[in-house]
């Protein structure tokens, strides 16, 4: 599992870096202006929980395995809905979607607290 929270923090990282440049550049003129620092906000989330994923992997043993595990699958969901709903409401419009972000936010709290009590443990 470590080589491949590795692999899905380094995708996720490359993918913040695209939905970046793709707010920044092809969202200007064919979104309302109000709108593109929700998409930014995505990336930057997505970017930070890339680095935590990476950060799982490095501190991936096997005598903290199944907590460093839950911490990154926490980071995973919180990516997925927190960025996730707002790329889809800023793309659809549909601001709806904006009620499954704070969701995604509890993953990155739960992630952030199985990463620490993983830190903790010791290999």
């Amino acid at each position: 599992m470590q080589k491949t929270w590795l692999v899905v923090g380094a995708l996720n990282a490359f993918v913040s870096v695209a939905m970046g440049a793709f707010g920044a550049h092809g969202l200007k003129n064919r979104v309302a202006a109000e709108l593109l620092p929700t998409f930014e906000t995505g990336a930057r989330y997505q970017m930070y929980h890339a680095l935590a994923l990476l950060a799982v992997g490095m501190l991936w043993a096997p005598g903290r395995a199944s907590m460093a595990n839950a911490a990154g699958y926490g980071f995973l969901v919180g990516i997925l809905l927190f960025s996730g709903s707002l790329y889809a409401l800023v793309l659809s419009g549909v601001r709806a979607l904006g009620a499954i972000t704070p969701i995604g936010g509890v993953a990155f709290l739960v992630g952030w607290a199985l990463f620490c009590a993983a830190a903790l443990r010791t290999p």
